[in-house]
């Protein structure tokens, strides 16, 4: 952390390894596993099996990265302090400046999703009332956070376990089909793989927001790298198992079709179809509080290094929460939700966090000996991956991803131009 930082204007240091565990799980186990299997099948066909694979290859070397960077820099802000503090400010400024966007763009998109299940005719209403409730939820401190996130994890979790028991007793008794070819595995080539596994990365990034709660947990050199670790090893298991079941039983054309696959899952079954439905919302739910937790604290480290205007790095005095950060995202993701269509904010969101990423892996390449527990392979083919990933994505998000990074750094040249003229 910044020694310019008063210690009465750090965050209070709540949680264990439990409770970033469940934060990270409700951040993952979220809308992704409810949305991202049909644009994958699109893009791959029955090869986003393939590209699920690729895309929690290079999910774990993130996070095995974001474990050692936390262990010796547990602060709020995640890449964007690790970056400025191995590779340098620009380095840092580009990876929060792009987990910003990114991750607002998701909240945006994850919210609208939100509002398609519960209330299709009014969706930007529900998706808006979603942001402004979990807003308020974040306003009173971490813990009720953590708390949100576990009634989700348990609720989510339990209902999947029950739809996939549902479908495996259909395969089982018969009453339901096998629709999977097993010669068609890579019909969409390698270049349509590629871009699923990009686009079902974006169903993974969740443990990106335990790193950026580094402030906030108790004896973060031990708990953060145990919770990043457990959390994703639950969330490529229950990945595997849906992802495998969609193509099995829906194989890929009617997958890529599918409004709501885990819905099309159980075959328009009641109330498996509404259990389905309203699992969906509860994710939702608790991913987009995930999501608006880091946000702000990204902001708020941001606004620290003087990366951001400065009120956004003041801290609650009573709650001890960064107040004014989180006041400001939940009106930008509003704004998004009024503005943006989510099935566009995908491919963006998953190419400026995929790239948050390579920055990552950078910065653990920079670290000391001393601070290093893993072998450098570990970086090079994450950050290689991410990048490769990157750049096969549906190529709008691509460019708008790039533009606004563009923007971000000619802004802050500008800012120190007119700092340096000034002195």
């Amino acid at each position: 952390m910044d020694q310019s930082v008063r210690p009465e204007d750090t965050l209070r240091r709540h949680l264990g390894t439990g409770g970033a565990t469940v934060v990270g799980l409700a951040a993952m186990i979220g809308a992704g596993v409810f949305y991202v299997w049909a644009p994958a099948a699109a893009a791959a066909g029955s090869g986003l099996l393939v590209g699920l694979v690729l895309a929690g290859l290079i999910a774990s070397l993130n996070a095995l990265s974001s474990a050692q960077l936390a262990m010796s820099h547990p602060v709020s802000g995640g890449a964007y302090a690790f970056g400025r503090a191995t590779i340098g400010p620009w380095w840092g400024f580009s990876a929060g400046w792009l987990f910003l966007a990114g991750k607002t763009a998701s909240a945006g998109a994850i919210a609208l999703i939100l509002g398609g299940y519960l209330w299709p005719e009014q969706a930007r209403l529900v998706a808006v009332l979603a942001v402004l409730v979990l807003g308020g939820v974040n306003l009173a401190g971490i813990r009720s956070t953590a708390r949100l996130s576990a009634v989700v994890v348990l609720l989510v979790l339990g209902g999947l376990f029950t739809l996939v028991l549902v479908v495996g007793a259909g395969l089982a008794g018969g009453t339901v089909s096998v629709a999977f070819d097993a010669g068609t595995l890579v019909e969409g080539g390698w270049a349509g793989i590629l871009q699923s596994a990009g686009l079902l990365f974006f169903a993974f990034a969740g443990y990106a927001r335990m790193a950026t709660l580094g402030e906030e947990v108790r004896d973060p050199r031990r708990t953060l790298p145990r919770a990043i670790v457990t959390a994703l090893a639950l969330t490529l298991v229950v990945y595997g198992v849906i992802g495998l079941l969609c193509v099995l039983v829906l194989g890929p054309a009617a997958l890529a079709s599918s409004a709501s696959p885990l819905a099309d899952l159980v075959g328009g079954r009641e109330p498996w179809t509404w259990v389905a439905r309203l699992l969906a919302g509860v994710a939702c739910l608790g991913s987009l509080a995930g999501i608006l937790a880091g946000l702000s604290r990204t902001a708020l480290a941001m606004a620290r290094e003087g990366d951001l205007p400065g009120a956004l790095g003041r801290i609650s005095p009573v709650r001890r929460t960064p107040m004014t950060a989180e006041v400001t995202i939940g009106l930008v993701a509003v704004l998004a939700v009024l503005l943006l269509d989510p099935a566009q904010l995908v491919g963006f969101s998953a190419c400026a966090v995929l790239v948050y990423y390579a920055i990552a892996h950078l910065a653990a390449l920079r670290q000391p000996p001393g601070e290093r527990w893993l072998p450098r392979w570990v970086q090079y083919a994450g950050a290689a991956g991410c990048l490769l990933l990157a750049v096969t994505l549906p190529w709008p998000g691509v460019l708008a991803a790039l533009a606004w990074l563009a923007l971000g750094l000619a802004g802050r040249a500008l800012r120190l131009a007119r700092a340096a003229r000034r002195s």
